[in-house]
């Protein structure tokens, strides 16, 4: 028994040195600088340990917006993303012909680059010198006001953040969802018929429960996809994401690190610590209420 105790460690063990490389070791670290004040990265020198960095973070106004922003983002991406995505595959798995031209089509956005749907969007989106817009052409038409989704209200640019997400995370979702709606067995939807089940309580008694695991998996991933949300910004608005008020937790993170703003590690462990906290937070409450309503 020992022998194979020791075999299996073995085996794991290029992935013990990987993660603890990798994962552990700088999560660590980012922890010990996020308590070091006035650290100076050239020098490896700090003045001292305290929770100066943490009040710093909690108290920039930039910080804050990239909070209301994330968590916005969330609420909305999330439900919305994943109910369209079961919505679509369980009209997938109802065709027959071309069923996987369509899926196809569904999943093209996810293998294309980020940045150049973010481009597309400014196309639809973004007021020009020459025009004002597809989407804004379609609000001239139905009589109303043309508005400025990229530069314009802090709404306007949230819709369209919010929807340029949804639109890359949902054929991941898709994929997943018809692949689980296609192992269900037909054994339980014959058994219905024959009791004379509705559509609606077969797909809530049966579809549902069959496919909870797979549901439960895409909103954990997508609460902390969400959360990690940076390049959809800077694909839609620019690198100068505080000036329009789109900046995100991750982004927050970077600018202190690299942008106008960097040169301050401390404060940025210190907000990435604060993600960390907040994403643990969430998903320890989706792993509890997954007791009741997840059927594996």
């Amino acid at each position: 028994m020992d022998y194979k105790n020791n075999k299996a460690w073995l085996y794991l063990l290029p992935a013990i040195i990987f993660l603890g490389c990798f994962m552990v070791y700088p999560l660590i670290d980012v922890f010990v600088y996020s308590f070091e004040e006035g650290y100076n990265s050239a020098s490896q020198t700090s003045f001292g340990l305290g929770g100066y960095n943490y009040s710093y973070v909690l108290h920039d106004p930039y910080f804050m917006q990239a909070v209301k922003n994330t968590f916005l983002l969330v609420v909305i991406t999330v439900p919305l993303s994943t109910g369209l995505a079961l919505l679509i595959s369980v009209g997938l798995s109802s065709i027959d012909k071309l069923k996987n031209l369509f899926q196809t089509i569904y999943f093209l956005p996810y293998v294309t680059n980020t940045l150049a749907v973010g481009l597309v969007f400014m196309i639809l989106f973004k007021k020009t010198p020459y025009s004002d817009g597809l989407m804004n052409a379609l609000i001239k038409f139905f009589g109303g006001t043309a508005v400025d989704f990229i530069d314009g209200p802090y709404w306007a640019k949230m819709l369209v953040l919010c929807l340029y997400t949804i639109w890359i995370v949902m054929p991941f979702k898709i994929l997943l969802l018809t692949s689980a709606l296609a192992s269900v067995r037909e054994d339980y939807y014959n058994a219905a018929k024959v009791d004379g089940t509705s559509r609606w309580r077969t797909f809530y008694k049966i579809t549902l429960p069959m496919i909870s695991p797979t549901i439960f998996y895409l909103v954990i991933t997508g609460f902390i996809g969400a959360f990690k949300v940076y390049s959809d910004a800077v694909a839609l608005f620019g690198t100068n994401l505080n000036a329009s008020e789109m900046n995100t937790i991750v982004g927050y993170i970077y600018d202190m690190l690299y942008g106008d703003s960097g040169g301050y590690p401390s404060y940025a462990s210190a907000a990435a610590i604060i993600l960390f906290v907040i994403v643990l937070t969430i998903t320890c409450i989706n792993m509890l209420v997954s007791e009741k309503h997840v059927h594996y």
